[in-house]
């Protein structure tokens, strides 16, 4: 359990692929327009590392090194092909918003890097765990980052939600900020930059916080004499 306790804060927190690794940066920048665009992507990329690692994790023994790299990113294409599908058919209006950054999953370096750095490793329970903790940090770090970007540019959260739930999820969107005109920067890609940066400084010092506080809380008290 220790052992899948810090696969877990590993994917959330110290090796958070955004913020830490600061890996896949390109959907990062361009997706987050809106938190519902960020968690969607998110949440297929998880999905996408999750199935990876564990179809590469069984067969990991049988594959020669000389081959294993083309080997892997066929195993992800064909995952990401199937996510891709599935989009397409079941949620028409998110997949053509998306776009070309559905496909790109397969060129994200987060994707190849935990199938090679742990599912071609370790068994198949931890290396899914992995794969999937890892892409919900990164979901995380795009929500996160689309929620701020959404609300400083629109004034708005949870716009686009009637992509994946229908016409009648308009009313869940929310007007934070009443007759707001908007701030453009927020939208573009200085906007992400600026919004990942911050986000990158409040891990830091949250980190550095909590490092410092660990030996105060760990030391032992002595009795004046």
């Amino acid at each position: 359990m220790a052992a899948y306790n810090e696969i877990v804060e590993n994917g959330l927190w110290k090796q958070n692929p955004g913020v830490v690794q600061l890996l896949g940066l390109c959907p990062t920048l361009a997706i987050t327009t809106s938190m519902v665009n960020g968690f969607s992507l998110g949440l297929a990329t998880a999905l996408v590392m999750a199935a990876s690692n564990a179809a590469v994790s069984p067969v990991r023994k049988w594959i020669p090194r000389e081959i294993r790299n083309p080997v892997f990113i066929l195993i992800i294409a064909a995952i990401v092909t199937i996510i891709d599908l599935s989009m397409n058919a079941f949620l028409h209006p998110l997949h053509i918003v998306l776009g070309i950054f559905i496909p790109l999953i397969v060129t994200n370096c987060i994707v190849l890097a935990r199938v090679e750095a742990f599912a071609a490793k370790n068994p198949t329970p931890p290396s899914t765990l992995d794969g999937f903790m890892m892409g919900l940090g990164l979901a995380g770090v795009l929500t996160l980052l689309g929620g701020v970007r959404e609300l400083v540019g629109k004034g708005t959260l949870f716009s686009g939600i009637d992509l994946i739930f229908g016409p009648e999820a308009k009313v869940f969107v929310i007007q934070v900020i009443p007759d707001y005109h908007g701030f453009l920067l927020a939208a573009l890609p200085p906007g992400a930059f600026l919004g990942l940066a911050c986000l990158i400084a409040a891990r830091n010092w949250a980190g550095n916080r909590k490092s410092e506080a660990a030996p105060q809380a760990g030391g032992v008290l002595k009795p004046a004499l």
